[in-house]
């Protein structure tokens, strides 16, 4: 039976998932103990990523062999580069269509609140070096890449057999993290279920003009700035793979809401792909932690609203600024769910906006949480994909060694996924 149940695509098994969760909200919304299949979906990819990421990336680099090939350095600044365009395609347009926000009186946030440029590299730095342990069982990626690395890196040293039980073991342990995702669609009845029968659209509508503005230039993003890069940097047409990620990873990415929960189905899917192992092993787990043009988008369109809203003006110099500062601080944002929102007050601070008005602004982020966070997770999930593919074909290219991507596509469509 359950092999029968997976010759199903994911992607229409999930679809199913959400018409099935939204009927039962609607239908019967008091049977609250339906939430907790979503909650145990998320509970259980939590809890096996930060195993996963770490082992994978340290096996990766203990089978690397000096002189094979790699494409982490493209995937970087496809990663940089996309980031800080994002930032700067949501000042153009926050600039086109301005917009207002009713400020939510005696909101509070508990989390804290970065005070500025300095504390968020500073804790960047910090969090890379705290205990390897303690990073796994709290799930700080950034830690978790800085040891993995290391001890990659140090077992390329040993022997022959140490490296392949290393390898076995991330194997085992993907595995484990493949079977949880069979049974996302389940998971995803919870959360569509919980979604509809708490929040609805009720809590959105009074904000439903900020909604369009941010989920329209995320969309305008992911849509058109990324496929120019990706047009630019392999000469082909990209939506083929454009909506092809948007479908294996955005969607899932949609409604967990977080980009480091939805690794091993981007570790899935490049493989699907065809893609190499030694790059897309490191590169999607990097993603997850560090490629923030759905977060940059945020911030920086709410911090202009914000602006707006209270009549400051926004030179063009201080935009650009705000650009690169949401850039470099959405780094780590991504991998949380609702983590780039806590950004804000720093970079409200750039336009002299006091931390009581921009918490007020953070209070209408978890508002307008249910779509906005969602949304801005899929773009960040769906794009670390996106470049992990694109770094290789460009690459390819350069080596006159060009890849089909309508046809990489198809046959990892033909994989079932």
């Amino acid at each position: 039976m359950f092999k029968r149940y997976k010759s199903v695509s994911l992607i229409i098994r999930i679809l199913i998932g959400i018409v099935i969760g939204a009927i039962l909200a609607l239908v019967v919304p008091q049977w609250g103990f339906i939430s907790i299949l979503g909650d145990l979906f998320v509970g259980a990819l939590k809890a096996i990523a930060p195993i996963m990421v770490f082992f994978i990336i340290m096996s990766a680099l203990a089978q690397y062999e000096v002189g094979s090939k790699n494409h982490f350095s493209t995937v970087i600044v496809l990663y940089m580069l996309a980031t800080f365009i994002a930032a700067l395609t949501a000042v153009a347009v926050s600039y086109l269509f301005p917009v207002s926000i009713v400020l939510p009186k005696g909101t509070h946030v508990t989390e804290a609140i970065p005070k500025g440029l300095g504390p968020i590299i500073q804790n960047l730095l910090t969090n890379a070096v705290s205990n390897p342990l303690k990073a796994i069982a709290n799930a700080n990626y950034l830690s978790i890449l800085f040891w993995s690395l290391l001890f990659g890196t140090t077992l390329r040293h040993t022997g022959p057999t140490i490296r392949h039980s290393v390898k076995e073991v991330a194997d085992t342990i993907a595995a484990v993290a493949q079977f949880i995702i069979e049974f996302a669609p389940f998971g995803i009845v919870g959360l569509v279920f919980n979604a509809v029968s708490q929040s609805g659209l009720g809590g959105v509508v009074r904000y439903g003009q900020l909604v369009v503005l941010l989920v329209g230039t995320m969309a305008f993003v992911y849509l058109v700035v990324y496929a120019g890069m990706t047009w630019l940097m392999t000469g082909q047409n990209p939506y083929p793979l454009v909506f092809w990620t948007l479908k294996v990873s955005g969607i899932p990415a949609f409604f967990t809401r977080s980009s480091a929960v939805n690794i091993p189905i981007n570790m899935q899917a490049s493989k699907d792909l065809g893609l190499d192992e030694s790059s897309y092993s490191v590169s999607i787990p990097l993603g997850g932690s560090a490629n923030s043009g759905g977060a940059a988008v945020t911030i920086t369109v709410l911090t202009l609203a914000a602006a707006h809203t209270l009549g400051i003006s926004v030179s063009f110099p201080l935009a650009f600024i705000l650009c690169l500062l949401t850039a470099i601080s959405a780094t780590g944002a991504s991998g949380i769910a609702g983590g780039s929102l806590l950004l804000i007050p720093m970079a409200a601070s750039l336009f002299g906006i006091s931390n009581d008005i921009a918490i007020q602004v953070v209070g209408v982020g978890f508002i307008i949480g249910v779509i906005q966070d969602a949304v801005e997770t899929a773009v960040n999930s769906a794009s670390d994909l996106l470049f992990t593919a694109v770094a290789e074909y460009h690459d390819e290219k350069k080596a006159g060694r060009p890849v089909d991507i309508k046809a990489a596509v198809k046959a990892a469509n033909a994989k079932g996924r």
